[in-house]
């Protein structure tokens, strides 16, 4: 937006062509257009409300792990060292791999934070192209990169109105869930399945009553 403001305006202005005339621009406020849109209010509410969801479920993780390492160790004086080694090390990987899992979460959760406006900005786009279009403009600038400008070819308004009777539906959801939440806990996190193991071929049994299989005989004299 800002390099067509630089590029477009000041030729406009050369060409000594009346404003908007044979090259029709519209203007809007970004500022207020993620600060007063309830599209964009749900938007951060939902990155919010995984936040929150996250920190619950590391709360519940650091509680079911520290009793499991309470319970082993009120195992240690019963258990032959190898065995109590043998569990102690599984627990460690347990609690490595757990770490690892709600550590990428907190990443993957913060990278959206950090993002939300380009989130909100990637989603009205098409909208605010479908504006432009009816109203017959080539481009839409940011308000902050224009020195001067007419009222009436700026569509904040109509661009918030328009945004949230897009993405929002009749109850104030957004129509299109933001991606897939990081946050989710599978029901195994903290014990996950064992892997299948093949199993073992059952030697075969020769009923009683069968008669015993022939041998290679050979004759003593070798014919």
């Amino acid at each position: 937006m800002t390099f067509l403001a630089a590029a477009g305006v000041p030729a406009a202005a050369q060409d000594g062509q009346p404003p908007f005339v044979g090259f029709p621009i519209l203007t809007l406020d970004q500022e207020r257009l993620y600060a007063e849109s309830e599209a964009a209010a749900r938007i951060i509410d939902e990155i919010e409300q995984r936040a929150s969801e996250l920190a619950s479920e590391n709360r519940t993780i650091e509680a079911e792990l520290t009793a499991e390492e309470l319970d082993l160790t009120e195992k240690r004086e019963t258990l032959a060292p190898e065995e109590f080694r043998r569990l102690a090390d599984a627990f460690d990987e347990k609690v490595q791999r757990i770490r690892a899992e709600q550590d990428g979460k907190e990443r993957d959760l913060q990278t959206m934070r950090d993002e939300e406006r380009q989130l909100f900005l990637r989603r009205i786009t098409p909208i605010l192209a479908e504006v432009a279009r009816e109203r017959g403009a080539l481009m839409i600038l940011d308000r902050r990169t224009v020195l001067l400008s007419a009222e009436t070819v700026d569509i904040t308004e109509a661009a918030i109105a328009r945004i949230d009777a897009v993405l929002l539906d009749a109850d104030g959801n957004l129509t299109e869930p933001l991606p897939a939440s990081p946050v989710e806990r599978p029901a195994d996190l903290l014990n996950p399945p064992q892997p299948e193991t093949e199993p073992e071929d059952e030697p075969e049994t020769v009923s009683p009553d069968a008669p015993a299989a022939p041998e290679d005989e050979t004759p003593a004299d070798g014919n």
